[in-house]
């Protein structure tokens, strides 16, 4: 029976956590369907950028990545907020999705093809991470975080940015709510620092320190 059970956390330990969130990214198909409501024209005002990149605190000069940058949704506004002297990381794990955020010739970016346990960020050269409705999709949380953390500076900070998982309407597929993904970052080697809303009764916003 030890054997069994060591067996069963074993291979829960190995699933993609994420499976049911991820189901509509596996066809070509399916990631248009993603892409047209990641361009939609409306989503300024759903998502509100320009106050989350003031409520991240980006200085001129910092280099900012945005994991899980989809079609390049947010990285005009990191780049605007570090400057020319700045730099931004955009990182996907789709090659359709870094092509559509290319085209949009984003100044001071560099796109970077990620895999699902790892951004592949230079080691320590970030000083602000954006997870912006992303960390729900992530099959590996614990390999992402440390491998994240590992693309960090000392002192760097990590943003989430997610939903609530008992937000209405729901997205449907959220797995842990917002103190539960807090609780999992944590036990991750951050620390916690703040918490807020960014879209009442739809979104958080978790800000961790990178532990030293």
């Amino acid at each position: 029976m030890k054997i069994f059970a060591v067996l069963i956390l074993t291979i829960s330990a190995w699933a993609q956590v994420a499976d049911d969130a991820n189901k509509g990214y596996k066809t070509k198909e399916g990631r248009d369907k993603v892409a047209a409501t990641l361009e939609d024209p409306h989503r300024d005002a759903r998502q509100k950028p320009q106050e989350l990149v003031a409520a991240m605190n980006i200085k001129p000069g910092m280099t900012v990545a945005d994991i899980g940058t989809g079609t390049g949704y947010m990285l005009k506004f990191l780049s605007d907020a570090v400057g020319p002297t700045g730099k931004v990381y955009g990182e996907d794990i789709q090659t359709d999705f870094l092509d559509r955020a290319r085209a949009k010739n984003v100044p001071n970016t560099e796109l970077i093809l990620g895999t699902t346990t790892d951004p592949k960020l230079p080691p320590n050269s970030v000083d602000i991470a954006l997870v912006l409705d992303v960390y729900h999709h992530f099959d590996y949380p614990d390999k992402m975080l440390a491998a994240i953390r590992s693309g960090l500076k000392p002192g760097a900070h990590l943003v989430i940015v997610d939903f609530y998982k008992s937000a209405s309407p729901s997205p449907g597929h959220i797995r842990l709510e917002r103190d539960e993904v807090a609780a999992e970052i944590q036990r991750n080697g951050f620390h916690l620092l703040s918490q807020r809303d960014h879209i009442p009764k739809s979104q958080y916003m978790l800000t961790f320190e990178k532990s030293r």
